[in-house]
């Protein structure tokens, strides 16, 4: 049954016509020649619309691969779209209107050559030809990007629409019919613009334009038919003699075929007959009865073949078809001919085939060298499209295209939903003071979201009114070009053919398609048709309840239950007494639903990734075609599944002894049923992302939800940008890597194509498939709030990818504020690390190396998440927590105690951090947060604290880390020297402190030459002072480096003499012991220097560069002329403490 998957008895229409944007169209007016005074809208035309596919569309390696252009007519107007699969166009749109004319029905014919892309257009007074660069000569560097291209549209504001080589007025030849509706146009080899305007005499007027690069002159000729007999035939004989009843040869539909150095031109003409004319030899070639190939023709043969259509297709290998359709009451027929050369320039049509239709109103077909496609308006106004292979159908069965069916006309809305029509507000406001019970304002809603509703299917059944079929025959595409829309046409695998089917269009190669068993092949047909007929029984409010069950989180074989039940009580017209009987037909159900179970099941292996083609497919359109289809199959599928497990319970009531017979067991039933349950939510999850909106992020955005959001170019489901961003690329390498791959190296065939690629797309959004490529592109595009109701749809039945859910919905928590629901996400998540593969990526390091054991690596990441962030409450919970897996991995074991003090510190929870401190295995990072520690809590001013902690076995570490940070700073913004001074007295060290503040006060002194200098150099001394007489006198004492010493301790910055070098070390060291006396009478010095300063300003420098006793000597006896002298006899005798005796001065 797998490999019947790819047979294309059914197509499926696809279109995103409600999402898509209107087109933004550029506007050109055409003003033509010498229609100035002519009437504007005096001659009305129908709609009508075309296509045009370039030669080398079908090519894999081609800059037109997968590009064609469409238009519309309408009035006076021509809309011109360019569309690509691969890449999106920019200024593809363009709006032409022309002044006092209307465009002929189909009067638009584009051409290609090597450099141009040549539009050929005809109005009911004119006739133009618009000159485009051909899209493998116009890009530049500069016009490419990966997923964008130019148009050939970009540059149309250039060309001048009144260039008389490129438009004319079609002259006013004698018998040149007025209001013509059919048209042809051509290129000749030459260059030359022919456009063919049929006459009223039944020959054909063709208008030429020479080349646009070759001066000329304008000319028409007329082609009449040749033979000089038919026409005096014509105008002697009687029209009974004739056979003729009177009908008027004049063409309604022609066709062109162009040959090497000449053109074909078919003519129907009203009198039935399809004519021929060398346009090389202006002459008819070829004349034949349609009539002769109709089984009853004499109604045929009063009534002018108005409704007649005629097409063209040619093959290199087989030449040219024409397609005929003769228009009858109630009826039509196709006939397809081929055209065969004889003798003397002479042509004869052989008949292929024949088919016949009921449908009536033909909007418009086209022929291959082997199919033919219709579209009809049936009696209900409804759009029928079906194809048929003409050669290969001796049934004459026409197989089914399933049409976008329209929404339905009423809608039912259930209490719990609410429509929140706007309109419902503006007409409130003028009744505020009206009191409105639930049921009134229930029913005024409802009320105003009808008419909206209505409003919304009229707009949608206008825009979806059908114009033209356009078919390229190079890669087999089919699309219906609509008034409002573009949509197109995909194959339908077998499983949703049969489903889709009805029974009446059942053939027999349908049935051997299925299975070589014959038995096997029926039993599968018969329970179709079971499912077809309880799917045709379900009601609207039995699918919701189906639906709803699956979306919360409620088991979908209760709900099946329920339907049953329903089903049963509401059976009126015995359905459930058909499906029964049908179901005693069934040789081995088991064996038949687990076959339909297997072939609608995607789970597979990941597929091999070769990555090539990176343009193919990538533009907005095809990847809302591709999505369309998985929508469509996903949808199709649900419905079959739902239908099943209801059948299942069906089976289950009736009984095994009845249905099953013997050797059958009830629980290869359950077994069946638990894997339809799967099944059924698989299909429903992918529906449910085909059909959810992604969110437009912003460039820059971050965890802040509080970002305005930028609009995206138009709205994309979360499936179509996963199929853009992600998917896309990993099937086309795969489709293009596998061996036997159905698919050319060379060519495109679109159904192959679109079949392949939608299957596996579908494998990789497979819920329960290994790989998380669909998560990892929600999660890497911010789809946060889609992805985590993804996985809360998922979560409660699928167990594949358990951890990487779990990880990616903590990740959702994060953005959406809730931290502890992450952090048990991450936790749970952490027993999957090693078996998941999206896990295993997390946690692999940027240099392969694995520093830890995988779980330690997860966790690492985890930390590292919530640092980001921004939430150290959390930071410190999971590492607290991790602590005891670490076990005996010390390094684990110091990075996380390292995590746990770092944010316990930034918390300022400092005693936790110093206890996370002490608890650090590594010295090396233990020593770095200690340092940390002491910076941070100085910076805060939190003295206390760290002073007061035990620092057991850290003691020496913090005082050589404050010490440091003493002798490296500035020593009047930072405290270090007083820090450390308190954290010395605080533990009874007084000598150690007062060292450090005589330190201090000796710095102070050389460093610090200002007057704040002195007062704290001053108030340093007596704190050395004070804390060696706290202390027995035998310990009194301090070591004191010599002079130039204190400056070479660790930490000191280099000193530099006057011309900036830097001074040599001392070669020796001098140690010298100060005791108490000795640190009283510094004291004393610092307070002589602070009263100097004082009194005389410009004394600063020198009294505060410790100076010597000799040097404050003539500074105390200077009399100062405004101050009394300022030396005492105890003062003289400090200063002349250290003097010889000979050397003291008088006093």
């Amino acid at each position: 049954m797998a490999a019947a998957g790819a047979l294309e008895r059914s197509f499926v229409e696809l279109t995103g016509a409600e999402r898509e944007r209107p087109r933004h169209f550029r506007e050109f007016t055409v003003c033509g020649i010498g229609t100035a005074n002519a009437l504007a809208g005096a001659v009305k035309y129908s709609e009508s619309a075309g296509g045009f596919y370039y030669m080398e569309s079908g090519k894999l390696f081609s800059v037109t691969r997968n590009r064609f252009i469409h238009w519309k007519t309408s009035g006076d107007t021509l809309e011109l779209v360019e569309e690509s699969l691969d890449v999106n166009l920019l200024n593809n749109t363009v709006r032409l209107k022309f002044q006092n004319c209307s465009l002929l029905p189909a009067g638009v014919h584009i051409s290609e050559t090597q450099n141009h892309v040549i539009i050929l257009i005809l109005t009911n007074q004119t006739v133009h030809r618009l000159l485009l660069p051909h899209p493998s000569r116009m890009y530049r560097s500069e016009l490419v990007i990966e997923s964008q291209m130019q148009s050939i549209f970009t540059d149309i504001g250039k060309v001048d629409f009144r260039d008389p080589c490129n438009s004319q007025l079609i002259p006013a030849v004698p018998g040149l019919s007025p209001n013509s509706t059919t048209s042809a146009a051509w290129l000749s080899n030459d260059g030359d613009a022919l456009f063919a305007l049929p006459s009223a005499s039944g020959g054909i007027f063709v208008l030429k334009l020479p080349p646009y690069d070759i001066p000329g002159m304008v000319s028409v000729v007329e082609l009449k038919q040749s033979s000089v007999m038919q026409r005096l035939l014509i105008g002697w004989m009687p029209t009974a003699i004739r056979g003729d009843q009177g009908l008027s040869d004049r063409p309604f539909a022609l066709a062109v075929h162009c040959v090497e150095h000449d053109a074909f031109i078919f003519a129907l003409c009203q009198d039935h007959k399809l004519r021929m004319w060398s346009y090389k030899d202006q002459m008819c070639l070829m004349a034949a009865d349609m009539l002769e190939y109709v089984p009853t023709f004499k109604d045929l043969r009063l009534a002018a073949g108005t409704g007649h259509k005629l097409r063209l297709a040619y093959s290199p290998s087989m030449g040219l078809y024409i397609g005929v359709y003769m228009h009858a009451p109630k009826q039509g027929q196709f006939c397809i001919f081929q055209l065969v050369s004889t003798e003397n320039n002479r042509y004869s049509l052989d008949h292929i085939s024949s088919l016949f239709t009921s449908q009536e109103t033909l909007i418009d077909f086209a022929i291959t060298s082997t199919d033919i496609w219709a579209m009809w308006h049936d009696a209900e106004n409804q759009t029928v499209v079906k194809y048929i292979n003409y050669e290969h159908n001796a049934a004459g069965q026409w197989n089914s295209v399933f049409m976008h069916s329209l929404p339905e006309e009423e809608i039912i809305l259930r209490d719990d939903q609410d429509p929140r029509v706007s309109n419902i507000k503006n007409q409130l406001y003028y009744v505020t003071e009206y009191e409105f019970s639930q049921e009134e304002f229930r029913n005024l809603q409802q009320e105003f979201w009808c008419k909206f509703y209505a409003c919304c299917l009229q707009y949608q059944e206008a825009l979806s009114h059908p114009l033209a079929l356009h078919l390229n025959p190079h890669t087999n595409m089919v699309c219906l070009l609509k008034k409002g829309y573009l949509s197109f046409l995909v194959p339908s695998s077998l499983v949703d053919h049969l489903y889709l089917l009805p029974d009446e269009n059942l053939l027999a190669e349908d049935e051997a398609a299925i299975s070589d068993d014959v038995d096997v092949a029926r039993d599968v047909m018969c329970l179709i048709k079971c499912l077809r007929l309880i799917g045709e029984s379900v009601t609207m409010d039995m699918s919701a309840v189906m639906e709803m069950s699956c979306y919360n989180l409620q088991s979908p074989e209760k709900a099946a239950e329920q339907i049953l039940e329903d089903l049963i009580t509401i059976d009126v017209e015995n359905v459930m007494e058909d499906i029964c009987s049908k179901l005693q037909e069934i040789k081995n159900p088991i064996q038949a639903i687990g076959l339909l179970v297997r072939e609608m099941d995607y789970e597979t292996e990941p597929l091999n990734i070769r990555l090539n083609l990176s343009q193919l497919y990538g533009s907005n359109t095809a990847a809302c075609i591709v999505c369309r289809g998985v929508c469509k199959i996903a949808s199709t599928r649900f419905l079959i599944c739902r239908d099943l497990l209801i059948l299942q319970h069906l089976l289950m009531r009736l009984g095994d002894a009845v249905i099953l017979g013997a050797g059958q067991l009830i629980q290869d039933q359950q077994d069946l049923l638990h894997r339809t349950t799967p099944l059924l939510l698989s299909y429903y999850l992918i529906k449910w992302g085909s059909q959810c909106l992604a969110t437009d992020v912003p460039v820059d955005f971050t965890f802040s939800l509080s970002l305005k959001t930028c609009e995206l170019s138009s709205p994309q489901t979360i499936v179509e940008l996963f199929f853009q961003e992600v998917a896309r690329k990993h099937i086309i390498s795969h489709l293009f890597s596998q061996p036997k791959a159905p698919l050319s190296q060379t060519g495109l065939n679109w159904p192959e194509m679109i079949t392949a690629t939608a299957n596996y797309l579908l494998q990789l959004l497979w819920p329960s498939n290994p790989g998380c490529l669909f998560l990892e592109c929600l999660m890497g595009n911010c789809q946060y709030v889609q992805l985590q109701d993804y996985i809360q749809l998922l979560r409660p039945w699928c167990q594949v990818n358990v951890g990487s859910c779990r990880f990616m919905l903590g990740r959702c928590y994060l953005v959406t504020g809730e931290g502890q629901k992450a952090l048990d996400c991450f936790r749970h998540a952490a027993s999957e690390v090693g078996k998941e593969e999206f896990l295993d990526r997390l946690i692999r390091s940027e240099d392969g190396e694995i520093v830890s054991t995988p779980k330690m690596q997860y966790y690492d990441k985890v930390l590292r998440l919530l640092d980001v962030v921004g939430l150290p409450e959390l930071v410190i919970q999971l590492a607290s927590s991790v602590l005891t897996e670490a076990g005996g991995d010390w390094k684990s074991q110091a990075t996380l105690r390292t995590c746990i003090f770092k944010h316990h510190l930034d918390l300022g929870h400092n005693s936790q951090a110093y206890e996370a401190l002490t608890q650090i295995p590594d010295s090396s990072r233990q020593l770095d947060c200690l340092r940390q520690l002491v910076v941070v809590l100085c910076e805060r001013s939190q003295l206390q604290d760290l002073v007061e902690f035990p620092y057991v076995n850290l003691h020496n570490e913090v005082v050589a880390i404050i010490e440091s940070r003493a002798r490296a700073v500035d020593l009047m913004t930072h405290n270090y020297y007083e820090l450390l001074y308190a954290f010395h007295v605080f533990r009874h060290n007084y000598r150690k402190a007062g060292t450090v503040m005589f330190e201090y006060g000796m710095r102070l002194g050389r460093e610090v030459r200002t007057l704040r200098g002195l007062e704290k150099q001053g108030n340093c001394y007596l704190a050395a002072v004070n804390c060696l007489r706290l202390i027995r006198p035998e310990y009194a004492w301090i070591v004191h480096p010599a002079s130039g010493a204190v400056y070479d301790r660790p930490g000191a910055s280099p000193k530099r003499n006057h011309d900036g070098e830097c001074t040599a070390a001392p070669t020796n060291r001098q140690i010298e012991i100060l005791e108490l006396g000795d640190l009283e009478k510094e004291c004393s010095l610092a307070r002589i220097r602070l009263t100097l300063a004082q009194h005389d300003p410009a004394a600063v420098a020198v009294a505060g560069r410790n100076a010597s006793r000799s040097h404050l000597w003539p500074l105390t006896c200077w009399p100062n002329p405004f101050t009394k002298w300022l030396v005492k006899p105890d003062v003289a005798s400090l200063v002349l403490w250290d003097r010889a005796p000979h050397q003291a001065p008088p006093l």
